[in-house]
């Protein structure tokens, strides 16, 4: 038997992890063109829609320009015949040629507008731009590779033209021990807090929340994912830094824990034997906050009350029974590993 005491448990862990960009993106061309101009320098906070490259626009544009003015012209004769069916000096099918070919033409435009788009390359996303791999001169061409100038070789193959990260806000991603996953799992989302330190400053720390436990465990190191979301308006956090967690999974007021071994489960819920007058036990209902490492947050018991914890499986509500001198011993029932303090005693 043991009497539980009641604690303000937080519920925290450490764990190693590692920042990891909101979104990251590696502008490529859609095209093979040769850049005329670069529109922005290394390092810059660029905006979505923001132009970074043009390339050399010139046949595009021709062909555009052409596009354009056949689809004009023809647009101008489907008009005429409209005119000329309504004075019944072409048949109906001259008509239907005309919308046809004024159809063609448009779409022919339009297929030459978006081709000369390929030659204006814009930020997909709010970031930061990286180092630019390109300069004017520079062949390039749809895929994984890029062909530059550089001092040292004629010609050097990249992987994109620029990397655009975007740092505010910035995630945290680490792993958490399978054992831990019931933990996570019946806490509160928005209690899911993470306090984040990189590097040698154990005193500068950033706070967040989770984002997102992934749905599967990793069978080769037993473990699952999570991710938490940080706000880095200052900059601070770089992709790719090695970071310490602090993850609060919970915070409970005035939690009774007792060993999970102590509560009993049958069909009409879960129950703990409470030993009352005469040394005489019973049965009483109780709610299972959660339970990590072998022990039980309940409600349904007061503190101080005495509960069995071993032997259980022989007792019938109204039996009598004596405390064993190991049980009469033991200390009371602590919490595992939070952070916890007694609660205040009024």
């Amino acid at each position: 038997m043991t009497k539980p005491p009641s604690f303000i448990a937080r519920i925290k862990q450490t764990i190693t992890g590692t920042i990891v960009a909101n979104n990251i993106v590696d502008v490529r061309p859609q095209v093979t063109n040769v850049v005329k101009e670069i529109h922005i320098k290394e390092g810059q906070e660029v905006k979505k829609g923001q132009l970074l490259f043009t390339l050399d626009d010139r046949n595009d544009r021709a062909n555009y320009d052409k596009a354009k003015a056949v689809a004009d012209d023809a647009q101008r004769q489907l008009q005429r015949a409209k005119e000329l069916v309504a004075q019944n000096f072409i048949s109906k099918a001259g008509l239907d040629t005309a919308e046809a070919n004024a159809k063609s033409a448009a779409a022919s435009a339009r297929a030459a507008e978006v081709q000369l788009s390929f030659d204006y390359i814009r930020a997909p996303i709010d970031g930061r731009a990286g180092i630019i791999n390109v300069f004017p001169g520079s062949l390039v061409a749809p895929g994984n590779i890029v062909t530059t100038a550089s001092s040292s070789t004629a010609t050097t193959a990249l992987g994109a033209m620029v990397t655009i990260t975007q740092l505010d806000p910035i995630n945290v991603q680490f792993i958490v021990g399978e054992d831990s996953i019931p933990l996570l799992m019946q806490s509160d989302p928005n209690s899911l807090k993470v306090a984040v330190s990189v590097g040698d400053q154990q005193t500068q720390t950033f706070e967040g929340k989770v984002l997102v436990i992934d749905n599967q465990v990793d069978p080769a190191i037993g473990a699952v994912r999570v991710k938490a979301q940080i706000a880095n308006d200052k900059r601070l956090l770089l992709p790719g830094q090695f970071a310490r967690v602090k993850l609060e999974a919970n915070t409970l007021k005035d939690a009774i824990l007792v060993p999970s071994q102590a509560v009993v489960i049958n069909p009409r819920g879960r129950f703990i034997y409470v030993v009352g007058a005469e040394d005489k036990v019973s049965l009483k209902p109780i709610k299972v906050s959660y339970e990590y490492q072998g022990k039980a947050a309940i409600t349904g018991v007061e503190v101080g009350e005495r509960v069995v914890i071993e032997g259980k499986q022989n007792l019938r509500p109204g039996t009598k029974i004596r405390e064993s001198k190991s049980a009469a011993a033991q200390k009371p029932a602590e919490a595992p590993k939070p952070e916890s303090k007694p609660a205040d005693k009024k």
